[in-house]
Parts: C-alpha cells; structure tokens; sequence
C-alpha cells in the first residue's frame, strides 16, 4: 500500500527533531549538573539550582518523571493537536485552540520575550526533552520534541480558563461539513462547581498573631504537581504546579502564599457582526464603512485507524475576534485575552514576590484574565485582587449578552487601572475569602460595594459556600492553623437549611389519606433530626442528596443555586417535594439494597490506573469520602456520582490540592494531594496520601532544608 507523502514527511520529521545534537545533549548534561532533586518520604521533588533556569529545568524534569502523559496531554491541548494522538472526534476541540492562538506566530513571540524569560523558556524545554533522552521507556502519544515557544501557548495555570468559553458543537456547525462525528460531551449540563476557595487571615485574627492562607483549588483530580523550586536568585516557591508548567500555580514562598479562584469577572465578549458576501469576499459592517472579513486556512491533522490524515478548514475574523458560531444566520466573533509574555511573566513572577508591595506590582502587568487572588504575607498583609484583565467598555451595553458588532460604541477601550477594580488590603475584618462568588462579601461588612463598578467588573452571585465562608471566619479572633484547616472542613451544608424544613412542612401538610404520608414517615424523622451536617455514617446526607438531585433532575435547565433552594423553600409545590423524595428513596434501595445506606458507603475516592480518563470499579478498592459536593455549600468539595457500570458514585474533581500556611519567623505548612505525587500505579507514591485525603488529614509540608535533609529518602542529579 502506498503511504502518502505528507505521512512520510510527518514520519520523517518526528525521528529527526527527537535526536538531540551533540551540542544540545552537552548543554543539557552540564544544566544537570546544576540541579539537585531531592524526594521527601511522599516523593514531593524538592528541586533546587544555581539559577532559576536550573530549577525550571529540574522542576520540568521531575514532573516529566512523575507523569509525563499529562504533560503531553496539556500541550496537545494548547497547541491544537489532541486530534493527532485521539482521533478525528477531537477536530473541532483543535480548531478552537488554534483559533485562539496559532502555533506558528508564538517562535517570534518567543523571540520578543526578555531574555530572563526566554532563559525560562529555554530550561522548560530542555528539562523535558533530557528527560525524554534519558528515558527512551516513554513513548510520547505525539510530542517526541518541546521546543522553549510552546511555554507560551499555556501560560496560565487555572482549570478550563476563556477559551472554553467557546463552543466546539457550535463550531462544529458553523465550520463543519457534517462528516466528523464530535467527541462525546455531556449530555447535560454538567453542574459541579469548577472553582476554588481561598481564605487570608490577618494576624489579628489569630492566636499567635502571624498571617494564615487557606489554599483550596476545586479541580479535576491529579491535576497538578506539587513541588518546590529554589534557587540562589531568591526563587523558593512551594504547591501546586499544573502539569507541564515552570512556575508554582497556587502556593507560598518563604515571605508570601497566594491563591487563586475562578473569578465572575467579565473578560469575554461575543460580538454579533452584521456580514454580507461581495464578489470579492465577506466584508462586515463597523459605523458607516464596511470591512473585509479576514480569512485564514487552518490545516489540522489527526489520527485515523488507517494512519494519519488531514482536514483544512478556512476560517473567519473580524477586528473583534475569530467568528465562533452563528446566532439566527448573524455571525457571532468572540474576544478575549491574547496576551501570553506578560501572562507567562505575571504567572512566573508573583512566585518571587516576598511583600504585598512587590506582589501587587506584577498585577500591573495585567494578565490575569479568569481569576482572583487571595494573598497573605509574613508582614502580616492580607489581600483580595480581582481579575486584573478587563477592558473598559460602555456601561449602557448588557456585556453578559452579544452585542451588536456594527455599532463602534461597543469596541473596547484601554484595560481598566487596578484601581478601577474591587480590591481589599488589610481590611478591618481581619479576614477575607473567596469561594467563586462576587467579592461584596469578600470581608464581610467591609466588603467593595457594588455600585461602585460597572456591571461587567463581576457576573458572579453568592454561593451556597460563600455563605458557609462567611459562618466559620466571622467574629473568629483566635484562628490557629488547626482551626483554619477545621473550618476548611466544616461539615455544615448550607444548602439544606432552607430546603429540608420546606420538606417537612410538606409532608406534614399531607393528609393522611395520602400513600407517600406513611411511605416517607421515617425518611422525614430522619431529616427532621438531621443538622445539616455531613459526615461518612450519616444517612440523612444520603437522603438529603438523593433528594435535592432528583429535583434537579426535574428542573431542566436549573443549577443547585441559592436562588434555587429559596424557590424550593417559598414555591415547589409539596407533590413535587414528596415526589423527588420518595424517588430518592427508591433510588437509593434500588442501588445499595436499602434506603438507610450512611453516605460514606456511597462516597467514595478510588485510583486504580494512572489513565487520564480514569476507570472505576465497585469490585475493586476504594475509600470513604465524608465532604460531598461543593453543590451543597461544602467547603471542601467532592464531585462524585456513579459511573459506566457503577453503583457508587466515585469522585472524579473538587478538593484535589488542598494547604494551610503560617507565615511566622518560619513558614509552617500542610498539604494534600488527591490520591499520590505520582501517576504511575507502580510508584509508592502513586496513592500514599489517599487515605489521608478521604479523612482531610494534611500533612506536614517539608519547606526548609533541614525538614528536607531529615524527611528525605531519595536526593539525585537529573
């Protein structure tokens, strides 16, 4: 059989850039020389180099060792490739990648980077590409060579982040041709919070009057590294790390610790152009004038079951953005954040800050686009930073909608002045948090006050958890790391407190006569007794969600809201109550043989494998998990629910990294991972902390060199 050319020249070019020359593998040999790796007793790499570069090198190269397929599995993400390793299904998931940013214009971007960053850059790549001569046993998918440009095509460490924003079905339906079958997506909304909480504490606040950070990502699990980077320029970051990135995403350095949360701020618009075909192409209207809409060719390859192909699509782009879908035959382009030096410079340098002078400097650079910050430092500073991307705009337009891209009143303007945004330093409350909700409650009474910002600076309302935030940290004056990590996990579920009373009160209000009166006699008593609080032995938790979910189930299009649980508490009608309920229970019976099941038999956290797209199994080992879902007003939150073939319900995102930090004369910290550091089911280290991480029982985190020198098992050059 014939192979066609370009697969020849496909096949040609991979063997060719995965050999290092003798010049690069030098180089690389005497970087590893400067690079010492020591493993704590939990296999955390403690790396440490002359410079930074050297630390970014041997940060790269310890991940790699530790899961090495997720480091892949981000780049093909960013670089619009994953249809080369997954298939056809996964085209238009590249097509939107590659509209938002395009792989061939990042070399010179690279290239117009300071030399301290393309330093970096240089080491990323270098790390990575050792690692992958030195282990000939790993077989990338696809990525046999990184080169120092693609760290600029993932700069920014948060879950999902603006891209995601866009559609690949509507994609798939404005550019396709009906002939790729597009990979399988939920069939319906998917309603697990994908977010985090942080929570600062000012000494005054606490009994040995030093600064407290909560650091509390709610990801999908075995997201991120955790290490340490160090250097003899000032570098000394310790946390969580995604894969495949050179800087500490969400942690601490030996002076200041910062977290980051999914933020409300609106970064995003979609613009709806007014377009008409002329015989010499598309032009679309702006004010009075008309404008050629641009077209580009994007040619993407993939894999097929016959070997590899190809699939070119010409695309289209206005001043506002690339045209992402179509709404009623107007097309629609898209606008967001495209700003990766100083995006990759403001994640890298933050790390470095060692005072809230220094760390709000890097928010200058602007490139925060998706998230907000919560700081604290040993000077005893807290702070609160709002996305720090954000165009001025016209307040007479509703932003959260598209808007008419013909009118020039709707351009953007120059980004907003920090100043313009919701920010908190210190303030009088002693405490400040975030829990993916607006920041007026971010301090209590001394909170920003919205009418002080346009609209389109927040889109967020108040969550369930934020309510519970603002219980466990208001009027506290004696915060201690142990209880800073209590309330992290508070059991309290919010959510219920107005749902289960209306509950009762329904059942209570039905006659007699009504079959479902004595059917759900017991179940009631039990929620009736109930105090809102989880935990692995509680029957009413398996009740109360059994339930809340059914009337989920039942309000299409609806999310597990607070504006939902009060339309519950003032509105359902009391068949529908007793309906879901009931159903509940049935569900219940029907799954786990009786509907007195505690919820720690139906909780429950399992890692058998190392895949990516991980299995589960009811036969097979798993652990109890008290905190459920962040839906529910949980603080620490586990997204679990049954899957292919599953009776229990396995959880799969939510508390996936999780610290607390004292920032006295000495750092204090602890930590946990989701399941082990590594992703090999061989390693000791692949599952070693998930026994701790059901219970929410962190670890001590080893930061200064004699906790490391007294905790280490394994010190080694790469």
């Amino acid at each position: 059989m014939l192979v066609p050319r370009f697969v020849l020249c496909l096949l040609v070019a991979a063997l060719l850039e995965a050999a290092p020359t003798p010049a690069e593998l030098a180089r690389w040999q005497r970087q590893a020389k400067q690079v010492t790796i020591t493993r704590d007793r939990w296999g955390i790499a403690h790396v440490s180099g002359k410079t930074d570069a050297d630390a970014v090198f041997g940060a790269l190269y310890a991940q790699a060792e530790d899961d090495f397929p997720r480091i892949e599995a981000n780049y093909l993400t960013a670089l619009g490739r994953t249809a080369e390793a997954d298939g056809e299904a996964r085209l238009y998931f590249d097509l939107r990648s590659r509209l938002y940013l395009n792989p061939a214009t990042l070399p010179a971007r690279y290239a117009a980077s300071p030399l301290w960053l393309r330093k970096l850059m240089d080491a990323f790549a270098d790390g990575l590409n050792y690692y992958l001569h030195t282990h000939p046993a790993t077989k990338p998918r696809v990525l046999t060579r990184f080169e120092p440009w693609m760290a600029l095509s993932f700069t920014e460490g948060s879950i999902g982040g603006d891209i995601e924003r866009i559609s690949p079905r509507e994609l798939q339906a404005f550019y396709g041709d009906g002939a790729t079958t597009l990979a399988a997506l939920p069939p319906a909304p998917d309603n697990e919070p994908r977010g985090s909480n942080g929570v600062a504490i000012a000494p005054a606040n606490t009994r040995h009057k030093n600064a407290l950070l909560l650091i509390n990502p709610h990801t999908s699990f075995f997201f991120r590294s955790e290490l340490q980077m160090t250097s003899r320029q000032g570098l000394n970051a310790y946390g969580a790390a995604t894969w495949g990135q050179f800087f500490i995403y969400q942690g601490f350095n030996d002076r200041a610790g910062w977290m980051h949360t999914t933020s409300g701020v609106d970064a995003v618009d979609e613009f709806r152009e007014t377009v008409e075909k002329t015989p010499t192409g598309y032009v679309y209207k702006h004010g009075d004038a008309t404008r050629p809409v641009s077209t580009e060719t994007i040619t993407l390859n993939y894999q097929t079951p016959n070997g590899p192909a190809r699939k070119t699509f010409t695309t289209y782009r206005t001043h506002h953005g690339p045209i992402v879908r179509a709404i009623d035959g107007q097309w629609v382009a898209i606008r967001f954040m495209q700003e990766p030096i100083k995006a990759l410079s403001q994640s890298y340098l933050r790390t470095k800050a060692r005072s809230y002078k220094a760390f709000r400097e890097t928010m200058e650079l602007k490139a925060n686009s998706s998230n907000n910050t919560i700081y604290a430092d040993a000077d005893g500073a807290i702070a609160y930073f709002h996305g720090n991307y954000l165009p001025k705009r016209d307040a007479k337009f509703d932003w959260s909608k598209p808007v008419d891209g013909a009118n020039p009143a709707t351009d953007w303007g120059p980004l907003h002045a920090l100043t313009d945004l919701p920010e908190l330093h210190n303030p009088a409350s002693g405490w400040l948090y975030n829990a993916n909700n607006s920041p007026w409650s971010a301090a209590g009474a001394h909170s920003p006050k919205p009418e002080n910002f346009p609209a389109y600076v927040e889109r967020g309302v108040e969550t369930a958890r934020g309510l519970h935030a603002l219980k466990v940290l208001d009027g506290v004056k004696d915060f201690t790391l142990d209880s800073l990590l209590g309330a992290a996990y508070d059991t309290h579920l919010p959510w219920f407190e107005k749902t289960i009373p209306a509950l009762v009160k329904a059942w209570e209000a039905t006659p007699a006569s009504d079959p479902l009166k004595a059917k759900l006699a017991s179940q009631i008593a039990v929620l009736k007794a109930w105090n809102y609080r989880w935990s692995t032995d509680s029957v009413a938790t398996s009740l109360a969600i059994f339930w809340a979910n059914d009337l989920l189930r039942r309000s299409t299009g609806r999310s597990i809201s607070l504006s939902f649980a009060d339309s519950i508490a003032k509105d359902a009608p009391k068949d529908i109550l007793l309906h879901a309920l009931a159903v509940g229970c049935d569900n219940l019976t029907r799954d786990f043989g009786k509907w007195q099941t505690p919820w720690g038999e139906i909780n429950r956290f399992q890692r058998l494998t190392g895949d990516i797209v991980h299995p589960f199994d009811d036969a097979k080992p798993s652990l109890p998990v008290g905190f459920p879902s962040a839906l529910w007003g949980s603080l620490a939150s586990f997204g679990a629910a049954p899957k292919p073939g599953t009776k229990k319900w396995y959880g799969t995102s939510g508390n996936s990294f999780v610290a607390v930090v004292e920032f006295g004369k000495r750092v204090r910290a602890r930590a946990i991972s989701a399941g082990g550091e590594s992703g090999n089911p061989a390693s000791l280290h692949f599952n070693d902390q998930a026994e701790r991480y059901s219970r929410g029982e962190l670890r001590e985190v080893y930061f200064y060199p004699d906790q490391i020198k007294t905790n280490a098992k394994r010190t080694y050059q790469p």
